[in-house]
């Protein structure tokens, strides 16, 4: 099942000229980036107040009982379903839809689901079920609980995803079903835990997949706004100003970054050479690289980060200003990397999750070219989708006079970023 350990496979022969997509890439950055510094002096965005509410009908059946409940069933239903057929089922990723419903249709598919409708993960979530069942038979409030260290955020999310893309990239056998039912059994055990001890709101902070959905939901058209629970269609790049610069929201988008940038890089013979030969081990070695991926970026956003503040001369706390500037770029990595894998195990593992015996996976919608074009274009309009976030955050705290300046920081983190995506794939 190396498919699913290992995301869409090599990409090192992809038909595309380097040169091209290099060009490309740095003059739509750089276009981007002059024109928004003509034509864009002031913030435009208004982040949870925006929004045209959505008509009254769909409201009401977005926010029905009925509706709630039959969504807690089917999360809950497929939680049974993977467990199940990991205790059950065979020992092989080939004949078992487990493996495949965690890695792609969890894992990839929350991508999709998440861009269109939202936080949906928080809606289906087996373990909020379980909680609140657990909590209305002990007739206790779901919310009731310890409050949250307010320096605590997102930083459990940021381990959680970690952890799980260990498994997922680095583990010896991540399909097995020993290794998924341990880290479930873990995950399971810490979010519950946390849950009874600090109420429901645990899970907002704490439950990497709902955080992790949260974060890509900031970009669908379908938002709620706060102040009065409404339902609005909104432009995605409110829902991404109203991003919370929570502790830990940067630690969480470079370990999505990071871990997708390893992804694609574990797949090249060079570095399949050095895991295999190296005196640590292979697990070691490959563990060493994942945190390095993720260490890289991060260091890069730092060190944007503090130029930044030497530039503008009155913000404070730059990194997690710019943060959520990083979620299109997060998003353009997913799906340059993940997009091969559920087009083509996804259908795979619907097939075996009824019953069929290792089925053939459907022949692929788009042929090399088309993959290699898909690749560098998610890619290059998540960097730009960044560039306009970060544009209109800069032109709001930034003095007058720095704007345009105080950006070059951060047009240059876009483009190293820029280059290293595309290298994955196409060098």
């Amino acid at each position: 099942m190396t498919a699913l350990a290992h995301g869409i496979g090599s990409q090192h022969d992809l038909p595309l000229s380097p040169f091209y997509a290099f060009a490309g890439a740095f003059t739509a950055l750089f276009v981007s980036f002059l024109a928004l510094g003509l034509l864009w002096s002031a913030s435009r965005f208004c982040g949870d107040r925006a929004g045209r509410p959505v008509p009254a009908a769909v409201q009401r059946l977005a926010d029905a009982r009925p509706t709630r409940t039959a969504l807690r069933a089917l999360g809950l239903a497929a939680g049974l379903f993977v467990v199940l057929h990991l205790l059950l089922g065979p020992d092989d990723p080939e004949r078992n839809p487990a493996p495949g419903a965690v890695y792609v249709l969890l894992w990839v598919g929350l991508v999709p689901a998440s861009l269109l409708l939202g936080p949906v993960w928080r809606l289906v979530n087996p373990l909020r079920t379980v909680h609140l069942a657990a909590c209305r038979l002990l007739r206790r409030d779901p919310g009731e609980g310890r409050p949250l260290p307010a320096r605590l955020g997102l930083w459990p999310a940021a381990a959680g995803l970690l952890a799980f893309t260990w498994l997922e990239l680095v583990a010896p056998d991540p399909a097995s079903a020993t290794a998924l039912l341990l880290f479930l059994t873990l995950h399971t055990a810490v979010q519950l835990a946390g849950a009874a001890h600090h109420g429901a709101g645990w899970f907002d902070h704490a439950d990497a997949f709902e955080v992790y959905s949260g974060l890509l939901a900031r970009l669908s058209p379908l938002g709620r706004r706060p102040a009065d629970g409404r339902l609005v269609l909104r432009s995605p790049f409110n829902g991404l100003d109203a991003t919370p610069q929570s502790p830990g929201l940067v630690a969480t988008v470079c370990v999505m970054l990071g871990s997708t940038a390893y992804d694609g890089f574990s797949d090249s013979p060079s570095w399949i050479t050095t895991v295999q030969t190296s005196p640590l081990g292979r697990t070691a070695a490959a563990t060493l690289g994942l945190l390095a991926a993720v260490a890289l970026v991060a260091t890069l956003y730092a060190l944007c980060s503090g130029a930044v503040r030497l530039i503008s001369g009155r913000i404070r706390h730059p990194l997690p200003s710019f943060a959520h500037a990083l979620v299109p770029i997060a998003l353009g990595y997913l799906v340059a990397h993940y997009f091969t894998l559920f087009v083509t195990e996804g259908p795979r593992t619907v097939l075996m999750a009824f019953g069929a015996d290792d089925p053939a996976p459907p022949d692929p919608l788009l042929g090399p070219g088309g993959v290699a074009t898909l690749q560098v274009l998610a890619i290059v309009l998540g960097h730009v989708l960044g560039v306009v976030a970060a544009h209109d955050r800069s032109v709001r705290l930034f003095p007058p006079g720095r704007a345009v300046a105080g950006q070059l920081p951060l047009l240059i983190l876009m483009i190293t970023y820029t280059v290293g995506g595309l290298s994955l794939l196409i060098v």
